[in-house]
């Protein structure tokens, strides 16, 4: 049974020089991930460059990642479709090929009323068995999942967990009064991360944990361990960081960190290109200032 809580990483794809996947340099990221004490590994979000992977490449990132992880945490995929049909299909197909759960966005590029979310939600959770989390971003993808369409889909079971990407840290208290325990809450902005911990959300899907997973995963089980000053002094250095995530570039902002700390490289798929120019020296100034003045952390694997 997959437990919804913790640091879950958005991981990002990693390819070759000549767009190829580099499975070798994936590997060693999950490797340093599972290392660091995530709770899960999301496939195939905004991060993975999932918009312009092949349906075989997203089924080599699975079965790839569920030998590499060994069991040790769960392996979800994201879906992200245009249409019901193709949902579904992803998601039995990510149920036969080993995943253990999905993340599920709202239709792609349509703009879907209420009811056809809520329908198209319900159409894929009713195709599989896997448990899901609804991720809710109306900022980026222009739907906005409502209470009372969360209300709506309390009669998928299956449909336990959401990331909550409205800006609006509020939201969070919102859900775990209206719903309860019904469903779990995961924190989808990293700028966000500390404070959304601290008011009762049970996890964080996170970006710049592809960088750095020691030092979110330790933010994490301080505030759980109500050490908020320690967690605090950590954020605190991490946020100029995090920032590099609400942007247009945060798959270019985040690996350019990944090669810094040497788990990563910055090969991006077309369209889709390095930084360049005054944006890159402005990231890359700062990476080399958070890099200068990396934390020291403590044991916080025995919290």
């Amino acid at each position: 049974m997959l437990e919804w809580k913790g640091v879950m990483p958005a991981v990002t794809t990693k390819f070759t020089a000549e767009d190829e996947l580099d499975l070798e340099l994936f590997n060693k990221n999950i490797a340093a991930q599972i290392d660091a004490g995530v709770h899960g590994i999301i496939l195939g979000g905004t991060l993975g460059e999932a918009s312009t992977l092949t349906n075989p490449e997203k089924e080599l990132l699975l079965k790839n990642t569920l030998n590499t992880v060994a069991g040790k945490v769960p392996v979800l995929l994201n879906i992200a479709e245009q249409t019901t049909k193709d949902a579904i299909a992803a998601a039995q197909n990510a149920e036969k090929n080993g995943a253990a759960g999905l993340m599920l966005l709202p239709p792609m590029r349509y703009k879907a009323t209420d009811f056809e979310t809520v329908t198209y939600f319900k159409a894929i959770a009713n195709s599989t068995s896997l448990p899901i989390m609804i991720y809710n971003n109306p900022v980026d993808y222009k739907i906005m999942v409502t209470l009372e369409m969360f209300e709506d889909l309390q009669s998928c079971e299956n449909i336990q967990a959401i990331k909550e990407s409205t800006r609006d840290i509020t939201n969070i208290i919102r859900i775990k009064n209206r719903f309860g325990d019904r469903y779990k809450v995961f924190t989808g902005v990293d700028t966000l991360g500390m404070e959304s911990l601290a008011i009762g959300a049970d996890g964080w899907v996170a970006g710049l944990v592809c960088a750095y997973p020691a030092e979110t995963v330790a933010i994490y089980e301080l505030v759980k361990a109500g050490k908020l000053s320690e967690a605090l002094a950590i954020y605190k250095w991490f946020m100029p960081l995090l920032e590099l995530d609400i942007s247009p570039q945060l798959v270019q902002n985040i690996k350019l960190a990944e090669l810094a700390t040497g788990i990563g490289s910055e090969y991006v798929r077309a369209p889709r290109l390095p930084l360049q120019g005054k944006e890159r020296e402005r990231v890359q100034a700062i990476i080399e200032k958070a890099m200068e003045n990396r934390p020291m952390l403590s044991n916080y694997k025995s919290l």
